[in-house]
């Protein structure tokens, strides 16, 4: 249980305070003006209930002074991405957004979709609300900017055959993997396809009109058609991006709609007097924030790692108006206009906006009601159910798949907050054990999981990884065997954390030190919750198990045809995968990725010395 510091030991300015559990873990990281008023309100009698969980769960306050609130804010932000606490509201992983993405840093460089973390050398354009939207619209300028969409192993295969694809052939790639295009004419073509994304669409096609007209004049007539086809093009695309001012300017438009458990934020990107990209994202209120904090937050998120325009529009003044427009100021390099629009047409944008907002809101709570309300009920079950300390927040469940002791793997599955955490799911190849063995190879995997959590827990924090983190509940997909090898262990590790095994019947959980299972009601939420873990995790680690066996297969066939060596069998299990996959290519096919004289081989001893078809 967390006691209150004396007042006198906390410092009376700015800050930062974190509170963490009883693992060290972070459980919230919040800024202060003074550290000494914010941290006191945080003992108080009437906290709302989700401000009182977190303080019963935290074991441990500190904080770090600063030297300003602007220094406090970039020292909070840095913190959540780093650690993101779980009582933290903050925006979700970009990679849900999708851009339009020119890779820069190729020698020839490429126009492709991208999600994730930004690379160097990549130029971005967007996000926009759905890939095929990326897709329509790059196929539409194609025809005026031919630059290639290709993988770089395709870019490669074509470059050491000297044969084109068909996008060439059709006109929507000016063919740079066999020469028919010059390093200036390339890069005209990517700098073009740049602006014209970046919304300096309308004198691009005053220029192709003008061009058009010109060769019209000289009696090219069939120049001149190619530059009306590529004007329509564009405009066509153009067509594509609202228009929403007349004047063109840049800035950003931030919305929100909310309720008691959830915001939804639209940002609307305007360039050049055109919606060039929109980002709609869905955030849990893990806190009891008011709308001007979350629109604060919201700022600080979204312009932690972007640099804003010089005018961004929102439609809720912030909690500290003149904070966040210094912090705008201080990551655009240069003053920033943050304010509500009330009149004019950024007021009906702003409009605009909110009504995204709304009804995307309407959209998620049809999903939500059921499935959020079922997940906080499940883990509230659980917890009574298996009587554990508290509520399983974070569960890991570890399944065995093999077939007579071949291939014998196992798989760690995660979920927070009765959601997978897929990023954060581990798969082992049993090493130790010969033969069939799925106590020892359960033992194996638990000492090998929990041993690196203990390696990591002395590690600094900076140098800490995923398995640094304890589960609140770990499940074994097995009987009482499975789960006296996971209860050993843990007790050699001086672990207390709460295990059960599940038994074939799902009703069924046993527990240590008790002999018969606790049954479960058929209608339990927390049975449901089980049945999602476990075949998670089952699901897991079947995929796993016939990918072994699918690459041993592949290994075995491989090392038989001549010609074939690592290289060339690494080349064809990226390409293809599977043995399945690689008996149903063409010799054609086969051949993009080895030599004709090869690929005659593999072919031959995928289908019994059949003849090439």
């Amino acid at each position: 249980m967390l006691e209150r510091p004396a007042p006198t030991t906390v410092p009376d300015g700015p800050g930062v305070y974190i509170f963490r559990d009883g693992f060290g873990r972070p459980l919230y990281v919040g800024k202060a003006k003074s550290l000494r008023k914010r941290t006191s309100n945080y003992f108080a009698r009437d906290l709302q209930p989700r401000t009182r969980s977190m303080v019963d769960l935290a074991t441990d306050l500190e904080w770090i002074v600063t030297d300003s609130e602007i220094a406090a804010l970039m020292l909070e932000y840095s913190l959540v991405q780093e650690h993101q606490p779980h009582f933290n509201v903050r925006l979700k992983d970009d990679k849900s957004f999708p851009y339009l993405a020119i890779t820069r840093n190729d020698d020839w460089p490429k126009a492709t979709v991208m999600r994730g973390n930004k690379r160097k050398g990549v130029e971005y354009f967007g996000p926009y609300a759905k890939a095929y939207s990326i897709r329509q619209t790059l196929d539409g300028l194609l025809r005026t900017f031919p630059i290639r969409t290709c993988t770089d192993a395709k870019f490669r295969r074509h470059e050491v055959s000297g044969r084109p694809c068909l996008l060439f052939h059709i006109e929507k790639c000016s063919g740079p993997c066999v020469g028919e295009v010059t390093t200036e004419q390339y890069t005209a073509h990517v700098d073009g396809l740049a602006s014209f994304l970046s919304g300096n669409s309308d004198v691009l096609i005053d220029d192709v009109d003008s061009a058009m007209q010109e060769a019209a004049a000289k009696q090219e007539f069939e120049q001149a058609a190619r530059l009306r086809d590529k004007a329509s093009a564009m405009r066509l695309a153009l067509e594509r991006q609202e228009l929403v001012t007349d004047t063109g300017e840049n800035l950003d438009v931030v919305a929100f709609d909310e309720d008691d458990l959830e915001f939804v934020l639209v940002v609307l990107h305007i360039r050049n007097g055109r919606v060039t990209g929109r980002k709609t994202t869905v955030v849990d209120r893990v806190e009891d924030i008011t709308p001007e904090e979350f629109a604060g937050r919201m700022l600080g998120q979204l312009y932690g790692m972007e640099q804003p325009p010089r005018e961004v529009l929102v439609s809720t003044v912030p909690d500290d108006i003149n904070l966040w427009n210094d912090w705008l100021t201080y990551r655009r390099g240069g003053p920033v206009s943050l304010r509500v629009p009330m009149r004019g047409s950024r007021r009906s944008i702003m409009d605009t906006a909110r009504a995204n907002a709304t009804e995307e809101f309407n959209r998620h709570r049809l999903k939500r009601h059921s499935d959020h309300n079922a997940r906080a009920k499940a883990l509230r079950s659980l917890q009574d159910v298996l009587e554990l300390p508290v509520s399983p927040l974070r569960i890991e469940c570890y399944d065995i798949s093999t077939i007579q002791g071949k291939y014998t793997v196992a798989s760690m599955v995660v979920f927070e907050d009765a959601l997978p955490k897929k990023n954060q799911y581990r798969r082992f190849k049993i090493k130790t054990i010969d033969g069939q063995d799925d106590f020892a190879a359960m033992e194996e995997v638990i000492r090998r999981r929990f041993g690196a959590y203990l390696a990591e827990r002395e590690l600094p924090a900076d140098e800490q990884g995923r398995f640094s983190y304890p589960p609140s509940l770990v499940v074994i997909d097995g009987g009482k065997g499975q789960l006296g090898r996971a209860v050993k262990v843990l007790e050699e590790f001086g672990l207390d954390v709460p295990v059960v095994g599940l038994a074939k019947r799902l009703e069924e959980v046993f527990v240590p030190q008790r002999s018969d299972p606790i049954i479960i009601d058929r209608g339990e939420e927390s049975l449901y919750l089980l049945q999602r873990v476990r075949d998670e995790a089952h699901r897991f680690a079947i995929t796993y198990h016939r990918q072994l066996r699918d690459r041993s297969m592949v290994d075995s066939i491989l090392d038989d045809v001549d010609g074939v060596g690592p290289g060339r069998k690494k080349a064809l299990i990226k390409q293809f995968g599977s043995v399945k996959k690689m008996r149903a290519a063409t010799h054609s096919e086969l051949a993009e990725v080895i030599p004709d004289r090869v690929a005659t081989e593999l072919y031959s001893a995928l289908h019994g010395g059949q003849p090439i078809r």
